[in-house]
């Protein structure tokens, strides 16, 4: 392993900053070369690429009326 690699450990806690693309090109480039050789890193980062596009998709739709009614009891709670 040479010093660029980096560990699944490294990949995995670095993963988010990764895909909001808030690390430099130098570490980008790193994750992305560990991503196309290990399968389990790569399976765990399409997974929460996917997982915010349906978040994301999701998101924009109104809350249905009687959950707004009961988060504002608990929000009137406190």
């Amino acid at each position: 392993m040479s010093q660029d690699d980096l560990t699944c450990e490294e990949v995995l806690e670095q993963l988010f900053a990764y895909l909001d693309e808030e690390l430099d090109d130098a570490r980008l480039a790193a994750i992305d070369r560990h991503l196309e050789r290990c399968r389990d890193c790569f399976t765990r980062a399409e997974f929460e690429k996917r997982l915010r596009a349906r978040v994301h998709r999701t998101g924009t739709a109104p809350a249905p009326e009687r959950l707004r009614q009961r988060l504002k009891k608990v929000l009137d709670r406190y």
